[in-house]
């Protein structure tokens, strides 16, 4: 069971050796682009709920 560990981790290490990582730069740009599409989501879903509350208490008001 040991050997077929140290051979897993012998094999991770290599495949690691392999990827390509990006720069600094980049990680900061899609993680400024990430947290604005939240903030934008956020903010429409938000929207959305308001409307649809409405909605919905306008129906029960109306119908009900």
């Amino acid at each position: 069971m040991i050997k077929r560990f140290r051979t897993f981790l012998r094999e991770v290490r290599a495949e690691l050796k392999k990827v390509t990582w990006p720069k600094q730069k980049e990680v900061y740009g899609t993680t400024i682009v990430v947290v604005i599409t939240c903030v934008v989501f956020g903010f429409f879903l938000w929207a959305v709920d308001i409307v649809m509350s409405r909605v919905v208490t306008w129906l029960y008001g109306y119908f009900g």
